[in-house]
């Protein structure tokens, strides 16, 4: 049998795969073989790295926050036990019970809290919001202090002034935050170079996967974060698109990985970590099922070879048009009127490639009406000649207001 082929057919793939759970397979990480389960032994930890120039240990792999904390008190425990201790929230997910999770959790094992790197983040942007939220987050998580304290869905540079900078500092002096930054979904390259050049922006958490890590400009931008010292978080490491594709190269690639012992899912996690200059990978780990796969990719010691690296470009080549990057500067400074064509996309990832067509929903929702309906009508083209992976930005942003409306 040659080695490049599946050992079954592409219909017993998917429905093994189904059969395994879909939430398992989403964007978190994947199913969890025989071989992955004994790979956790007893006392097993993940990994730690350094945060950039504060030189704060932390985990490789970050518990993201968004999903059923309060209800999921074992999976935080064991988390801790295999040293998930980088956990990730924010003020906004699920309406504040992230957070309360979070404080129901330390106030029944205050011991923890010494072990972890807690991360929340800021819808506000002027200084008397982000206190008030600071304050309000403190109260919930039952803690006096945040580890690395975001601004988050940063979209330009300007966001972040003198203002910012003197709250940051105040903040950091009366020991509410240790560190603070920014997360961003949009124009990740620009914006890590602009901080960079700051001088005091502790951290960032970007999109950042596979189909991003090699470009030039994401070369770039993370070696600029690296020479200003700021601690890189990744997030969205599996690099599902706004179309569901099934490619023979993506069958190759699960059917490589799975005779090395793991998942295609694990092995895009295994990419990012392959980069040291990445602190962390965030994920969102909603399950014990994704929580051991994941924990199992991080403490593995099977590497990717070039030839894993090549036939994932090789597969991001193929399906680059199902993939929007993040760049909605270049195609929103396109149109004639400004729509929100990179919020668009990340609703179709929630909803197609995450299977959160809820999440989806609220986030679409929370547009402006008046953009909203201009969607199914406006016209792309010039949006679409812009686009550097060539994604059908009209269909998409039609099919967005017919599914999601």
């Amino acid at each position: 049998m040659r080695q490049d082929k599946l050992p079954f057919s592409r219909r017993q793939f998917f429905k093994t795969a189904a059969a395994a759970g879909a939430g398992a397979l989403l964007a978190s990480g994947g199913a969890v073989s025989a071989a992955q389960k004994t790979a956790l032994k007893a006392g097993d930890k993940v990994p730690t790295r350094q945060f950039g120039r504060s030189r704060i240990p932390v985990s490789i792999l970050s518990l993201g926050g968004m999903f059923d904390i309060p209800n999921n008190q074992l999976l935080l425990k064991q988390a801790v036990r295999w040293g998930v201790t980088y956990w990730d929230t924010a003020d906004c997910y699920g309406g504040g019970a992230s957070e309360e999770g979070i404080g129901k959790y330390f106030r029944r094992q205050p011991e923890d809290r010494q072990q972890i790197f807690l991360v929340t983040k800021s819808d506000a942007r002027d200084p008397e919001g982000m206190t008030r939220l600071l304050d309000r987050s403190l109260e919930r998580m039952k803690t006096g202090f945040i580890d690395l304290y975001f601004v988050h869905g940063v979209r330009r540079i300007g966001e972040l002034d003198d203002d910012t900078r003197r709250w940051a500092e105040k903040a950091k002096a009366d020991g509410k935050i240790r560190l603070f930054g920014f997360s961003t979904h949009s124009n990740m390259e620009r914006l890590m170079i602009d901080a960079a050049r700051l001088r005091w922006i502790d951290g960032i958490m970007m999109s950042y996967n596979f189909r991003l890590m090699h470009t030039p400009a994401m070369k770039e931008a993370v070696a600029a974060c690296k020479e200003a010292g700021i601690g890189l978080t990744a997030m969205k490491t599996q690099g599902g698109g706004q179309i569901k594709t099934d490619t023979e190269t993506e069958m190759k690639l699960a059917g490589r990985f799975l005779k090395k012992g793991f998942t295609d899912a694990q092995a895009r996690l295994k990419a990012v970590w392959d980069n040291p200059d990445i602190a962390s990978i965030c994920s969102q780990m909603p399950n014990m099922t994704i929580l051991m796969a994941n924990v199992a990719a991080a403490v593995g010691d099977t590497a990717l070879s070039m030839s894993d690296h090549r036939l994932m470009a090789r597969y991001d080549r193929e399906t680059a048009a199902d993939y929007c990057a993040g760049c909605s500067d270049l195609c929103e400074s396109a149109l004639a009127f400004r729509l929100p064509i990179g919020e668009v996309m990340r609703c179709l990832m929630y909803s197609r490639s995450y299977g959160d067509p809820a999440r989806a929903r609220r986030l679409f929702s929370s547009l402006p009406p008046m953009e909203q309906r201009m969607l199914a009508k406006a016209d792309f083209s010039a949006a679409e000649r812009c686009c550097p992976r060539a994604v059908p930005i009209g269909r998409l942003m039609k099919e967005a207001a017919a599914e999601l409306g």
